[in-house]
């Protein structure tokens, strides 16, 4: 009858260990990969725009630096006028095709 008694005791305990290792599964399924994978989303969005960013500004320099140098060279001021001629055509293309906003009464 000894023998009996630990058996009993070792398979509650083992019975209570994989019923709290199913919840913490549970949990960890339901509750912190979901948040692992926003976080992360929201971590390589801000690397990607921060990338994009500085990217964008080194092939606006690299623009006027090769305008400056080969196509105006000693005129400056054209270079910056062809750029931002450009920038407002793509701002005013951009602009034409924005949705209006409908305010509901």
């Amino acid at each position: 009858m000894n023998e009996a008694t630990p058996s009993r005791e070792t398979d509650f305990v083992d019975k209570a260990l994989r019923s709290f290792d199913h919840v913490l599964d549970l949990v960890h399924d339901k509750v912190l990969r979901p948040l692992l994978v926003a976080g992360r989303a929201i971590a390589f969005g801000f690397i990607i725009l921060l990338a994009s960013i500085v990217l964008l500004g080194a092939l606006v320099i690299g623009i006027v630096r090769v305008m400056n140098v080969y196509l105006f060279a000693g005129h400056e001021w054209l270079s910056y006028l062809v750029l931002g001629a450009i920038f407002l055509s793509v701002g005013l293309i951009i602009w034409r095709k924005r949705r209006r906003l409908t305010i509901r009464k």
